[in-house]
């Protein structure tokens, strides 16, 4: 019996020792999983959970303990008053960091709510500048702004001869934001702006702006958002004969499934839209990584899943430096990141942005989104 109740003992102290060599560390991760942006939610979970998985296989240690990342999902439907929520419920829970909140019109409410909390918060696809701009040490962004986007996009089209656009947006803080950006730049290109029009991010039926955009023999269409509307409108331009119209945009309609919501009409090949960062083959790891997350989300790819595995990443490299999953502790570390990713060398400037943020250009070729360089 004695040396059965020492056994015992020596359990109960092996399984304490083990208990107190491990910490558990919870991560947020944010975006729509509902309404008409579900797929872009999708995608940037599915990266969430690669990149929780992959950290768990390392067994990091922080202060000598092995962590054991947990990733707490929400989702957003890319709605401010239910994106404050999810923040808001991030915070009492005490996450230690959050990634995510796709949208412009969520992250920028949802930055004040995690500055309260003192909890750093990256986004992997919020574009609006005014995102960095509103001062929050706690914010950071991991892809290029609207002002690198539209700004290249408006410099393309000069190039290609436009001289008359249409502007269009969908009232969002995106859509706006990023349609404000080009024609601020059309013009100083020279550029004139025939008709600006406005929808929303709800829209499907945009006949009735297209009528009066017609008689205004324009060459090219900027519309400010998402694809969810970005195809429609494209299918729509051909219905009604602007086959010769170009379609331009910023990463929101520069997904892989624009020629699948567009109905893959014939017009396709006249999209010009950029997004921020390099293509998947000019990555340092992108094809690599696009291979391994093939193989798990066979179909699920859209746009802004390599910047949320980087955006994960990059906040367990910061917590490792520091020795703690502290905000307070990491933060620092977090600021001064050197970070080799799948998408760039991490590095953040005194406002949060990246330091060296780089765009690509794409059109579609044979329904297929292709960088023009």
């Amino acid at each position: 019996m004695k040396s059965a109740a020492i056994a015992l003992a020596l359990g109960a102290s092996t399984l304490l020792a083990s208990a107190q060599s491990t910490v558990t560390v919870h991560i947020g991760q944010v975006g729509p999983l509902s309404g008409g942006l579900a797929h872009y939610g999708k995608d940037a979970r599915n990266a969430a959970v690669m990149a929780i998985d992959d950290l768990n296989a390392k067994a990091l240690k922080i202060d000598g303990k092995v962590v054991k990342f947990v990733l707490d999902a929400e989702d957003d439907a890319a709605d401010p008053r239910q994106g404050t929520a999810a923040a808001q419920k991030l915070c009492d829970s005490k996450v230690a960091a959050v990634v995510g909140h796709i949208n412009s019109g969520t992250a920028i409410p949802a930055a004040r709510i995690y500055d309260d909390c003192g909890i750093p918060f990256i986004s992997s696809g919020a574009t609006n500048p005014k995102l960095t701009q509103l001062g929050y040490k706690t914010t950071f962004r991991i892809l290029a702004n609207d002002d690198a986007l539209a700004a290249a996009v408006a410099d393309q089209a000069k190039k290609l001869g436009i001289e008359r656009v249409a502007v269009v947006d969908d009232r969002t803080a995106y859509g706006q934001g990023i349609a404000s950006v080009f024609s601020a730049r059309a013009k100083a290109n020279g550029m004139k702006i025939a008709v600006e029009e406005y929808t929303s991010d709800k829209a499907t039926d945009f006949m009735a702006i297209l009528t009066r955009i017609k008689s205004q023999n324009v060459q090219a269409i900027f519309f400010g958002g998402a694809d969810g509307q970005g195809g429609p409108m494209l299918r729509q331009m051909h219905q009604l004969g602007l086959t010769n119209v170009r379609l331009l945009g910023g990463d929101g309609i520069c997904t892989t499934k624009l020629g699948e919501l567009s109905g893959n009409v014939p017009s396709l090949g006249n999209v010009l839209c950029a997004e921020g960062g390099a293509s998947l083959a000019k990555m340092p790891g992108g094809a690599a990584w696009k291979r391994r997350y093939d193989e798990r989300f066979q179909g699920d790819y859209v746009l802004f899943s390599p910047y949320t595995y980087d955006a994960v990443m990059v906040i367990a490299d910061a917590m490792v430096r520091a020795g703690s999953a502290n905000p307070e502790k990491y933060l620092p570390q977090l600021t001064k990141s050197l970070y080799s990713g799948v998408t760039t060398r991490v590095a953040f400037d005194a406002r949060g942005d990246l330091s060296n943020p780089t765009v690509t250009l794409y059109t579609f070729k044979a329904g297929v989104k292709t960088p023009l360089d």
